[in-house]
């Protein structure tokens, strides 16, 4: 069973994994640690994870709030709280964690958590062979099930974020780093405000009426025609490298 261990503390996180260390049965693999949410999603977006031990108290945004995000991935570990505080119990169980740990831990309880997250994927059906994916979005409190073949591009503005297909525009109460978790490898991040479908990608130009180029001081920038749209994004200096790539290789 994969782990994934989140918590700001280090000597938390430490202590998890000394005892994951001397449970032997189900045996498990530490696959990555993570001090806050935006680093948890980050690590399941390049490494996948059965199970997440998540800590509640931490910066930015709190560990049910990244509970809530992760059900909505396309294969969602299960999650096990480990906090100090007893009082967020129900709202943890509301958000279907498999358990909930009150520090400091014990070997035996976070034995049986284990215990109880196997026998949970053990039960788990099989995907059905040649399901097509799908994206499930909260668009203005409506919840949507869109076919990821069907996205083209989403951009984050303001306070929202706008995910184009070629009939529809959605705007999206997601954070752009959960939808980009979300969509997986069939997608790239041209800026830090998109992500664009590699397959829809057209062209790679310079153009002298990008953001990008305006806000450099530069007159130009480089950006990516978006297909069937006819649309352009910009694309950032950081992210140039990666476009390329993803364009001559086919990605």
């Amino acid at each position: 069973m994969r782990v994934l261990i989140v918590d700001d503390e280090a000597l938390a996180r430490l202590r998890l994994r000394t005892l994951l260390d001397g449970i032997t049965e189900p045996a498990t693999t530490i696959v990555g640690e993570a001090g806050d949410a935006d680093a948890a999603l980050l690590a399941l977006n390049q490494t996948p994870a059965d199970l997440v031990l998540l800590d509640i108290a931490m910066p930015g945004r709190d560990g049910l709030k990244l509970a809530q995000a992760l059900k909505a991935l396309p294969s969602p570990p299960a999650v096990v709280f480990v906090t100090a505080h007893a009082q967020h119990a129900l709202a943890a169980f509301e958000v279907e964690a498999a358990d909930y740990l009150t520090k400091p831990v014990r070997r035996e309880r976070l034995q049986a958590a284990l215990e109880r997250v196997a026998a949970r994927l053990l039960a788990m059906p099989a995907p059905a062979a040649g399901a097509e994916p799908v994206l499930v979005v909260s668009d203005r409190g409506r919840v949507l099930r869109l076919p990821v073949r069907e996205v083209l591009y989403l951009k984050a503005e303001q306070k929202y974020v706008t995910l184009r297909t070629a009939q529809h525009t959605h705007v999206l109460d997601d954070a752009l780093t959960d939808l980009e978790l979300r969509l997986g490898p069939g997608f790239l991040r041209v800026h830090r405000n998109a992500l664009v479908a590699v397959q829809a990608i057209r062209a790679l130009e310079l153009r002298a009426d990008t953001a990008e180029g305006v806000a450099a001081g530069e007159g130009e920038g480089w950006a990516v025609r978006v297909a069937p749209l006819d649309e352009w994004l910009a694309v950032s200096r950081r992210q140039l490298p990666a476009v390329r790539a993803a364009l001559y290789s086919g990605v």
